[in-house]
């Protein structure tokens, strides 16, 4: 299968976390980065700790995050599963 680009700065591809989402060129996965915004951390702390992403990368994220709330679709099964 091939690499999904979700947009700029994310990709999904099957070679990588298992086809999660994640920051093109890095293994960090978008659902690490929400999931550290919901814990309260701060665009500068997330920097801190993934020194290779940069606002635009955790803009990026919020964006697909609103992106499958308003869209109600979601590009995320990049494995030949049947989820019943």
């Amino acid at each position: 299968m091939n690499v999904i680009a979700i947009n700029e700065h994310i990709v999904a591809d099957p070679e990588i976390c298992h086809g999660k989402p994640t920051f093109k060129g890095t293994r960090i996965m978008v659902w690490q980065i929400l999931d550290m915004l919901t814990s309260g951390q701060t665009s500068e702390e997330i920097i801190k700790s993934f020194p290779s992403l940069t606002k635009q990368h955790i803009t990026a994220a919020l964006d697909y995050a609103s992106s499958l709330v308003r869209e109600n679709y979601v590009i995320v099964n990049t494995q030949d599963k049947v989820f019943a």
